[in-house]
C-alpha cells in the first residue's frame, strides 16, 4: 500500500510486524540480525541495483551471506509519482534515480524508497511509523461505551420510542493521545470515537454519531433526536426474557510523524453488552 506520503522511511519493531531477529546471524523470511528495537531487512544480492538497466519489473533483492531465503522485492513505480510528491524524498527528476515500491516478507503492506540508478538498496534499518502509531494506541485506555440507556433495571414498552445513550468520558469517547519513539522517529497518535453501532437484539442495528441524548421525563413520549429505537415485539421469548444487545464504538486513531512528513488513520473497535426488558401494555376494557 503506497498511500502514505513518506512510507519508505519505515520503523519496524521486533515482534510487531515481523519475526524477531536471530541472535546467531541466521535469517528467516529475509530478516537479518538486528537489535532488540529494530531489525535490518536484507536488501542486496551484491549485484547491480534495481535501477540498473532501467527495467520496471519487480526486481527481487537477494540475501546476504549467500542464503537462498528470499528477501525484499523492489518494484519501480510506473508511472513515477508527480514531481512534488513526498515519495521523492527530497530528490527530483533531474537526478539519475527513481522511486521504488518495497515489499518485504513478514511485513504487511508496501513501502517506497528512492534509489539511484545502478545502486543497490541499502541494507538499513527500516522504520514503519504506522507500527509505532499502533504501539502508541496500545498504550491508551480505549474502553467500550458506558451504556446509560437502556437501563438494565428498566422496563420498556412495545411500540414506544426508546432512547439510547452512553455516558461520555475520556476513556470511552476521547480524545486520548500518546506517543511512541524508535530510531529517532517519534509518532503521535490521537484517538476519538467517531460512531457507536447499537445492535438491539431484535435483528435491528442503529448507528449513532455521538453518545446520544439522555432521556428526561419532561420529554414524554417522543423520539430521540439522535439515537433511538422502537421495539415491535416483546422480549419474553428471549433468553431470560430480555433482548441481548451490544454497543460497539469505533475509535478512529489519527497519527503523524512530523520528522518523516507522514501520517494516516486506522480504527479500533470496543464493545459493551446490554439487555432490554420489553413488554406489551395490557389494556382492560371496563365497559
Amino acid at each position: 500500500m503506497l498511500r502514505r506520503a513518506a512510507a519508505a522511511a519505515v520503523v519496524v519493531l521486533a515482534g510487531v510486524l515481523v519475526p524477531a531477529a536471530h541472535a546467531d546471524g541466521g535469517q528467516t523470511g529475509g530478516i537479518c540480525e538486528g537489535t532488540a528495537l529494530t531489525i535490518t531487512v536484507c536488501a542486496s544480492d551484491g549485484g547491480a541495483g534495481p535501477g540498473a538497466g532501467g527495467g520496471t519489473a519487480a526486481a527481487p533483492a537477494g540475501t546476504s551471506g549467500g542464503s537462498s531465503t528470499p528477501s525484499c522485492t523492489y518494484t519501480k513505480l510506473e508511472p513515477q509519482p508527480p514531481p512534488d510528491n513526498a515519495y521523492w524524498k527530497g530528490h527530483d527528476r533531474s537526478e539519475e534515480g527513481a522511486v521504488y515500491g518495497v515489499h518485504c516478507p513478514g511485513q504487511q503492506g508496501a513501502r517506497t524508497v528512492w534509489i539511484a540508478d545502478g545502486k543497490a538498496p541499502a541494507a538499513a534499518p527500516v522504520i514503519d511509523p504506522e507500527a509505532l502509531a499502533r504501539r502508541a494506541a496500545a498504550s491508551m485506555r480505549l474502553d467500550g461505551p458506558k451504556v446509560a440507556g437502556p437501563r438494565a433495571a428498566g422496563t420498556y414498552v412495545v411500540g414506544m420510542p426508546m432512547w439510547m445513550w452512553a455516558t461520555p468520558s475520556t476513556s470511552t469517547f476521547g480524545p486520548v493521545s500518546a506517543s511512541a519513539t524508535a530510531g529517532g522517529v517519534t509518532v503521535t497518535a490521537t484517538a476519538e470515537v467517531t460512531r457507536v453501532r447499537w445492535s438491539m437484539g431484535d435483528g435491528a442495528t442503529v448507528t449513532c454519531r455521538g453518545p446520544g441524548t439522555p432521556y428526561r421525563k419532561s420529554r414524554e413520549v417522543t423520539e430521540s433526536p439522535d439515537c433511538g429505537h422502537l421495539y415491535e415485539r416483546p422480549s419474553y421469548e428471549e433468553p431470560d426474557g430480555r433482548y441481548r444487545g451490544t454497543a460497539t464504538s469505533t475509535w478512529t486513531i489519527t497519527w503523524s510523524a512530523p520528522a518523516l512528513g507522514d501520517g494516516g488513520t486506522f480504527t479500533e473497535a470496543r464493545q459493551t453488552p446490554f439487555t432490554v426488558d420489553v413488554r406489551e401494555v395490557q389494556v382492560v376494557n371496563t365497559r
